[in-house]
């Protein structure tokens, strides 16, 4: 297979995009291909709404004085009242009772009880010209009026393609989520039977990641960290995390900053990676990065000794991995490395170097002991 070219590859089958150039990513917009068969419109699993980047509904919602929210007060209590006394008429014996409330504590009646009901029906498009999304959608309708705690209060829900709310008029605030994706939108409903359809601007992120030149990653090593897009890495909001290759991830159009790790170590790799709406893009991000397998041995292909203490560190010095065992294995980014073995208070030590794509078995030999210090050191193969 032909090595992957260094910039950004790009292959759109429904339109051309724009995209910003990234070393080692492939990216494709696949159009409408897996919207019915495990992508953007579900694969049998439940996905429900996680965090995404959208406007605060705290802008849409009144101060609750602002709409005549009484404010919240202590209850009033009864002085004694004093009865005239009548000659001739014996008085009864004072009683202490305790103070009792000007009234009893009622429930909180039912809101719009009495209000006339009519049917709000909703239902969603990725696009304005794309067709309706059929399911995957969590709908929640808030009322605009806050409560007496000033926090908005939830009128309905529902997990429907299409939800249908019967409510009295008024002004709501609604939230619908669709995997990572979402939007936030205020509604005044007339209280006349009213069909409405919101528009998500949303698309779907596959990702997977070969290794060198065009190498298969084991899917287990894999996983991908999705991130908003901001210049500073530190205003970066974490969107979605720990994503295995190959799944669709709903998300609102725009750019995102996408992390691929290969293995626990430090074999990463990062891209910006554009969204459009009502696609599934699919990119392909490429490791410089291999599996190495460490073994302490007498004689070149001998056994490995057991309870061995691993250190590997970097040309610079950072160490990256400390393990304990026979036979540690990791995945490696490519570089230069020295490993150190310590068995049975003998100190082993050889320089290796990893190359990407190329899975090895790197043995240490007891004859490669560590000078004292201040002698000349010395390694072997």
């Amino acid at each position: 297979m032909s090595p992957l070219p260094c910039g950004l590859k790009i292959a759109t089958i429904a339109s051309l995009m724009l995209a910003t150039s990234v070393p080692g990513l492939a990216q494709d917009n696949t159009g409408r291909r897996g919207f019915f068969d495990g992508g953007l419109f579900g694969d049998g699993k439940p996905d429900k709404p996680g965090a995404y980047v959208s406007p605060s509904a705290n802008e849409l919602l009144p101060n609750a004085r602002d709409v005549g929210a009484p404010p919240i007060r202590p209850l009033d209590k009864y002085e004694p009242i004093a009865l005239p006394k009548q000659p001739g008429i014996p008085t009864a014996p004072k009683i202490d009772l305790p103070g009792l409330p000007a009234y009893a504590p009622q429930p909180n009646p039912q809101r719009d009880v009495m209000r006339s009901r009519s049917r709000l029906t909703l239902q969603a498009k990725l696009t304005n010209e794309g067709t309706l999304v059929p399911g995957g959608l969590v709908w929640r309708l808030f009322a605009a009026i806050p409560s007496l705690d000033g926090r908005p209060s939830m009128v309905a829900s529902s997990e429907n393609g299409t939800a249908d709310f019967d409510i009295p008029p008024g002004s709501y605030v609604l939230h619908v989520g669709f995997g990572r994706a979402g939007l936030v939108k205020r509604i005044d409903f007339t209280g006349v039977r009213t069909r409405e359809t919101v528009v998500l601007n949303a698309g779907g992120l596959k990702l997977d990641a070969v290794v060198g030149n065009g190498g298969e990653a084991p899917a287990t090593r894999l996983s991908f960290d999705i991130y908003s897009n901001a210049k500073d890495e530190s205003d970066r909001k974490l969107i979605a995390s720990d994503v295995p290759p190959g799944r669709v991830v709903r998300l609102n159009a725009g750019t995102y900053h996408v992390v691929s790790s290969y293995g626990s170590v430090n074999a990463s790799v990062r891209a910006d990676i554009r969204v459009e709406a009502g696609k599934i893009t699919e990119a392909t991000l490429q490791q410089r990065a291999a599996q190495v397998t460490l073994k302490l041995v007498r004689d070149h292909g001998g056994e490995a000794i057991a309870d061995t203490a691993w250190s590997i560190s970097t040309s610079s010095g950072d160490v990256v991995r400390e393990s304990v065992g026979a036979f540690p294995s990791m995945v490696l980014a490519e570089g230069e490395y020295l490993i150190v073995a310590k068995n049975r208070d003998k100190v082993y030590q050889r320089p290796f170097t990893v190359h990407s794509g190329e899975n090895t078995d790197v043995e240490v030999l007891t004859s490669d002991v560590s000078a004292p210090d201040g002698a000349d050191e010395s390694s072997g193969d």
